[in-house]
Formats: C-alpha cells, sequence, structure tokens
C-alpha cells in the first residue's frame, strides 16, 4: 500500500516541506554518504536516538553492535539534543525515499492548513512526541533510533482530521502483480495507523531493533491533536472553498 498522490490542490508554494525534503537529502549525501559506511555507522551512533543512553539506563562504554564491523559506544551522559537530529537521518536508501515521498503527498496541504512558519514547529514538535512516544515504551533499548516517519506521521494525523474524505491514490502490491485504488484519507490512514499499533504491541519492552512502531503511533496521535491548536481557520476555510470549486462544487450555472 502505497499513496502516490492525493485529489487535494495546494494554496501556496509549500516552501518548508520542500525545505525539509532537501534537508533530509542533504543530511544523507553530506553526513551519511549516502548510505556508505564508515559515514553511515557513526552518524547513526552519534546522531541517532539512544533510548536506554538518553535515560541513563545503559553502563557507560558498552559497546552496541550496528552491524558486523561497527557498534555504537555508551556515553557516559545522554544527548537530548539526538531528539531533533535524528528525525533527519535514515539507514537507507528506500528508507529515506520512502519517508520524503509520504512527506510531499500529505505535508503539503498541512502546510496549506497553518502557513510555514507554524508548520515548521509543527513539524519539529511531532517528531519530538514520536520519539518521547518510542522512548516511553522501550525506555532500556541500545538501538540508535533514526528517520523522519515519526514526524511525518504527525503530518498524517494531521491530514486525517483536517481532510478526512479527500480521494487518496494508492498502488497496490499483490505479488508481481500491481493496481491502483483510490480511498478517502480517512480509510487509507486509519489503517495505516491500525497496522502500526498491531506492529507495536509485541515490541513493548523489546530491546531489538527494527520499525519503530510507538514513534509512528504517538506522532500520528501528537499530529491529530496538535493541528487543533496550530491550524488557521482561515486558510483551512479557503483551502476547502478552492477544492470545491475545483472538483466542481459549489458553482453556479449561467442562464
Amino acid at each position: 500500500m502505497f499513496p502516490y498522490r492525493d485529489d487535494n490542490p495546494t494554496l501556496a508554494t509549500p516552501a518548508v516541506t520542500f525545505l525539509l525534503i532537501g534537508l533530509n537529502v542533504a543530511v544523507w549525501i553530506l553526513i551519511q554518504g549516502m548510505g556508505s559506511d564508515p559515514m553511515l555507522s557513526r552518524s547513526v551512533c552519534e546522531l541517532g536516538l539512544i533510548p536506554g543512553e538518553v535515560l541513563g539506563r545503559l553502563p557507560a562504554g558498552a559497546a552496541v553492535p550496528l552491524g558486523p564491523d561497527t557498534a555504537c559506544v555508551i556515553e557516559a551522559e545522554g544527548n537530548w539534543s539526538t531528539a531533533v537530529t535524528s528525525m533527519f537521518l535514515h539507514g537507507g536508501w528506500f528508507h529515506l525515499i520512502g519517508n520524503m515521498w509520504f512527506l510531499w503527498v500529505f505535508g503539503n496541504n498541512v502546510e496549506d492548513s497553518m502557513g510555514h512558519f507554524r508548520y515548521l514547529a509543527f513539524y519539529l514538535l511531532c517528531g519530538l512526541a514520536a520519539a518521547a512516544a518510542q522512548t516511553i515504551v522501550n525506555p532500556s533499548s541500545p538501538i540508535p533510533m533514526v528517520g523522519a516517519s515519526g514526524a511525518i506521521s504527525g503530518v498524517m494525523g494531521a491530514y486525517i482530521v483536517l481532510y478526512p474524505r479527500v480521494r487518496v491514490h494508492m498502488l497496490i502490491f499483490l505479488g508481481f502483480f500491481i493496481t491502483t485504488i483510490v480511498v478517502p484519507a480517512y480509510l487509507m490512514l486509519g489503517y495505516w495507523f491500525l497496522l502500526q499499533l498491531l506492529g507495536g504491541v509485541p515490541t513493548i519492552g523489546d530491546d531489538k531493533g527494527g520499525v519503530a512502531f510507538w514513534a509512528h503511533a504517538g506522532g500520528f496521535l501528537a499530529g491529530a491533536v496538535l493541528i487543533l491548536l496550530f491550524k488557521d481557520d482561515g486558510l483551512v476555510a479557503k483551502h476547502r472553498a478552492m477544492s470545491r470549486t475545483m472538483h466542481g462544487f459549489g458553482h453556479r450555472e449561467r442562464s
């Protein structure tokens, strides 16, 4: 299930969404070496969020294997700034591309609903909420957490509140066959959120690596709540009026 576009026009150029995509790509190229070691491993160890480290639950100097030839060394005092830096790191090409695509599909309209500066603050707060959720569920985890997906989950949570009935076009992969379907946003995003909960329950208290399901769920819920504070009702009304006009609703026929 992969959304590739929605039937939702934009009011203004999504400058912050472009900026965030550019920052993530720049970090991937300049700091993470486009996935090549040792730059990738070093960036993940130094800039990724390690829950057990920031909470002081891991012994200083302990080595956490990251791969066959690399390990992260736990610091005596965890660096809380990694809650922010980890949002701009990725573990691989597919991780980066998938996240940036979701950000583009859903981020431009959420940015429309509140304006550029509010949207940037909203995005960062959702990312912090996502990191907090994963840390609370797995407080002793030695595994570095990286990725923009927690913050982007917040964007998706905002989208389902703002535009629940907007049509989302998706690719569906059925073995070797690929087809497309169109569903309302509430169905696609609601199903996605359910998958995060189902995937997350078995990982409660688990210190192994894998998908940070609770970061996704926490970010999504944070976005659904924060949008009520951050949205600009005037911009939302203007956007909905434009959407109705573009889809043939609310117009008058000439007599």
